[in-house]
């Protein structure tokens, strides 16, 4: 932080509605734009804050009736900074207090005979040790005409950390916006809840999911399950521009770490797939509860779905099979006996017909087909499930609660027995679970219902958590969106969708107007579990460049610091 050049004083604020900063004359207001990071340096802690809002003012009423004209450059400038001024508003959002008592030097200059050139010397040297800070909440605010600065690369060292800290997984998500500095989530923080990945189509959300997955992936921190709705996370997928291109997909750049299924055998090789392996659903994996998320697609009526449980306590796990192939007279009989409706159940019989057109539903397997999913996930490999073209919204939506359900009690199970025996050896990883249109899933008349909305509500119980990608998080019910951990936004415009995104955040009122005005493409907004304090990021780019830093590479060219990294996470795994 060059001490010598600030870019104004605090003129006035509050704890509650931030502070009011009004800028130095020769400080272009052109350059302070929403989302910038400042520090403010008071006299027993630096406060790191966040620019909200820009202002011009005047000294005198007089200069606004009657303003120079532009060409008068000369009075212009004699006005810039005494007649006319900028001021801009910030938001507090972190403090760090130096354990170094030469910062405390530093931080109050006027009770120092040194000169002005050393204290910048001396800063260099007291903050260059991110561990020498301790980072508190704000709780409090600088004095009056507390000096402000540009945020420098130590400070966002000091806050978010660094990707090669062998202390922590983290991992380099994007930098802030007009600096070369990496932002970091912190990926045992970003696994241990639910999060989202939100924002508007066309504002970059796959190619955002992608980073997420490719770190966790790469660091180690968990699992992955992906429902690929669009097949674009498995092999390669469609690159956004002008000229058609691709970008490698998460088997591409983890070969021996990620395994694709296919609900689309035929698709998913006409794409360029050789070993993707096929997996089908039987009839009798299908549970009512299944079939009560789907009710709208199917246009299931509630006497329906009533009779449904009326035919699976009669026929059990095979009833769907025996009632598409009952007939009138038989359907007839039934409801004589069992005080069934007829008409609801002929409705019923009709409308899952429709299930013989999804090709991978059969009325029988002879294999386990999920099971191999869990047993692949037990082998810590990551499991990618395309759709191809049975991506309708419909089948899409019935697969995915089906393997998700039955995962969970699967994995319900292991914890269980984790608890009892307190074995590490018995302790299922960490899976996170990456779901497309979430709102489907999640509106607030089917969450609870749902297998997403228990995994939500669950936090990480059971070692389960979720990844969910929406363009509408104001489609999800209000109680699972105030479990979500961290929130990756890229631009919305709709207020209800806004509105959504700060369920449960405290003071939101000022990052409302930051969302609004983020860039359509490579921007969000990251806040929540995994990140100390919410910020705008320029995302990190999906390219060669990319590929060659995360993707995996041969142990001989793994360096020895890698080596010790990967040790010591280990270490901490197994709580040694």
């Amino acid at each position: 932080m060059d001490l010598i050049s600030p870019l104004g004083v605090v003129v006035q604020g509050s704890l509650s509605q931030g502070l009011e900063v009004r800028l130095n004359g020769e400080v272009s207001v052109e350059d302070m734009r929403v989302g910038k990071f400042l520090v403010v340096q008071g006299k027993r802690a630096r406060f790191f804050c966040m620019l909200t809002d820009v202002t011009l003012g005047t000294a005198s009423p007089r200069i606004s009736i009657n303003p120079p004209d532009p060409s008068n450059t000369f009075l212009t400038e004699v006005l810039a900074g005494t007649g006319t001024f900028a001021t801009i508003a910030l938001t507090p959002m972190l403090m760090f207090v130096p354990s170094d008592p030469l910062d405390i030097l530093v931080a109050s200059p006027k009770k120092s005979k040194r000169k002005k050139s050393e204290y910048s010397i001396e800063a260099s040297l007291s903050f260059e040790d991110p561990s020498t800070f301790s980072l508190l909440p704000v709780k409090t605010i600088p004095s009056h005409f507390s000096r402000v600065f540009d945020a420098s690369e130590r400070d966002f060292r000091i806050v978010f950390g660094w990707e090669d800290d062998p202390q922590k997984r983290n991992f380099a998500i994007g930098q802030p916006i007009d600096m070369a500095v990496p932002v970091c989530l912190d990926l045992d923080r970003f696994v241990e809840r639910s999060n989202g990945v939100f924002g508007k189509s066309g504002t970059g959300k796959s190619f955002l999911t992608r980073l997420l997955l490719s770190g966790v992936i790469r660091k180690q921190a968990a699992v992955n399950l992906i429902f690929d709705m669009h097949s674009e996370y498995g092999w390669e997928a469609a690159k956004e521009g002008k000229s058609f291109s691709t970008v490698k997909g998460l088997r591409q750049l983890f070969p021996g770490q990620v395994q694709i299924y296919t609900l689309d055998p035929e698709s998913t090789l006409r794409r360029g797939v050789r070993d993707a392996q096929e997996i089908y659903i039987s009839y009798d994996q299908i549970e009512v509860e299944d079939l009560m998320l789907i009710k709208d697609e199917l246009n299931l009526s509630e006497a329906s779905l009533e009779n449904a449980i009326i035919l699976k306590n009669e026929f059990g796990k095979n009833w769907i099979a025996r009632l598409l192939t009952m007939s009138n007279n038989e359907i007839q009989e039934f409801c004589e006996q069992k005080m069934g409706s007829k008409s609801s159940i002929m409705a019923l019989q009709r409308k899952l017909t429709r299930l013989e057109d999804m090709k991978y539903m059969k009325s029988n397997c002879a294999q386990n087909y999920i099971k191999l999913i869990l047993d692949a996930i037990e082998a810590k490999k990551h499991v990618v499930i395309e759709f191809g073209s049975q991506s309708n919204l419909l089948s899409y939506m019935l697969a995915t609660n089906v393997i998700t359900r039955r995962i969970h009690h699967a994995y319900v199970r292991k914890a269980e027995k984790f608890l009892q025996t307190k074995n590490i050896c018995d302790r299922p990883p960490q899976l996170m679970i990456t779901i497309e249109e979430a709102h489907r899933f999640l509106a607030p008349h089917t969450a609870k219902q749902t297998i997403f909305g228990t995994i939500a509500r669950e936090m990480r119980k059971y070692f389960v958590t979720l990844l969910v990608v929406d363009q509408r998080p104001s489609g999800i019910d209000n109680e699972v969106m105030s479990q979500i951990g961290t929130r990756i936004t890229a631009l919305l415009n709709d207020e209800k969708d806004i509105e959504a995104i700060f369920t449960g955040v405290a003071g939101s009122g000022n990052l409302r107007s930051v969302l609004s005005k983020l860039d359509s493409k490579q921007q969000a907004l990251v806040l929540g579990h995994a990140v100390p304090m919410p910020v705008v990021i320029q995302t990190r780019p999906y390219d060669e460049t990319f590929y060659r830093e995360i993707g995996d590479v041969p142990w001989a060219e793994i360096s020895t610091s890698e080596v010790l990294r990967v040790a010591e996470i280990a270490k901490a795994d197994l709580g040694f």
